[in-house]
């Protein structure tokens, strides 16, 4: 990166040497913020927040991806009020294709509700 000749140089970037920047801040005062109690409990509660939103999301992708396995089987899946008026979509979610499709997204979508259990890292 060149810097333009006009600019000042205090407005370059700062530059590490040693336990200071080039511009006069100490490099310490981000380690005195690490060891204060109080950013421990925001960081752990973050952990946790994280945690459990990863465990909503693996039970959610686990819950839809049965719910797209076993539902377009059944025969509320083609007889249901939102079809009885469309006799053309009834048929043609009727189909196996249609069926087998739905099937393998829910399995798609328990495969990756367990993959990201498994890779899970904190």
């Amino acid at each position: 990166m060149t810097l333009d000749p006009e600019t000042p140089s205090s407005s370059s970037p700062a530059q590490f040497t040693g336990n200071e920047f080039a511009n006069g801040a100490s490099g310490l005062a981000t380690l005195d913020r690490q060891s204060d109690p109080q950013d421990t409990t925001r960081s752990a509660g973050r952990l946790w927040a994280h945690r459990f939103a990863v465990l909503l999301f693996v039970f959610f992708c686990a819950t839809l991806g049965v719910i797209l396995v076993v539902y377009p089987w059944s025969d509320d899946w083609v007889n249901n009020r939102l079809l009885f008026g469309h006799p053309d979509l009834q048929q043609f979610i009727a189909h196996g294709f249609v069926r087998g499709l739905c099937s393998g997204l829910g399995l798609l979508d328990i495969w990756i509700g367990f993959w990201e259990a498994v890779h899970y890292h904190e």
